[in-house]
């Protein structure tokens, strides 16, 4: 499997947001991982069309962007203009969520999936023929810098279960509380893609980080 590593620009210094991304693309960076929350689905606001279209503006990578959104739909056409190439919804937000990723697929880009922690994947069972990608809550989604929860791992392994199962070639994404001490456990468990904060924006070099936080699953390989 290849590794990637997607910094969230939620932990970014927004005042330097160019500087930032340029960072993480000098450190190898694979993905640029975009949180957009709306004060109703989590209890925290975040960005907007105005912020996918700077990050856009800034880089060539992928643009992931993460809706942690009630009514995910009203958002598709304005983001996926905006600049966005990964649009993942929740399905605890999602209701019609054969209609939502047949919409946002219409739209020309990869759809996603999230679940929160305490959400069965039998909830995504039916549509995973249809999925680009698969992200794992590794945390309650709201906050950045929280602690990692410990099942996760198991629920990411029977989650690259089902994807092999169903011959997909989704991506399995992990977000919440990766770092050094986490990320090896999720690689040996199946996933490919990480999103990580905190470990990248904290870290005394922050570019250097990048490439630490992917040797680990390469020597885990």
């Amino acid at each position: 499997m290849t590794v990637r590593i997607a910094p969230s620009v939620l932990s970014a210094d927004f005042r330097i947001l160019g500087d930032e991304i340029a960072m993480c693309e000098a450190g190898g960076a694979d993905w640029i991982h975009v949180d957009v929350m709306d004060g109703r689905f989590v209890p925290n606001l975040s960005f907007g069309v105005k912020v996918i279209e700077a990050v856009r503006k800034c880089t060539k990578k992928v643009v992931d962007v993460h809706l942690m959104v009630q009514e995910p739909e009203k958002y598709f056409d304005d983001y996926v203009k905006a600049g966005a190439d990964v649009l993942t919804i929740h399905v605890e937000a999602a209701p019609h969520l054969d209609r939502q990723l047949a919409r946002i697929k219409e739209l020309g880009v990869k759809a996603g999936v999230a679940l929160n922690p305490g959400t069965p994947l039998a909830a995504i069972e039916e549509v995973v023929h249809m999925l680009d990608l698969v992200l794992i809550m590794s945390v309650n989604p709201g906050y950045g810098g929280q602690k990692f929860i410990d099942y996760s791992v198991d629920k990411i392994e029977r989650m690259r279960f089902l994807l092999d199962q169903a011959e997909s070639n989704a991506v399995l994404e992990v977000d919440g509380g990766i770092s050094r001490d986490t990320i090896q456990r999720c690689w040996s468990a199946g996933a490919d893609t990480f999103v990580a904060g905190n470990a990248i924006f904290g870290a005394a070099d922050p570019r250097a980080e990048i490439a630490v936080l992917r040797n680990l699953c390469v020597e885990s390989a």
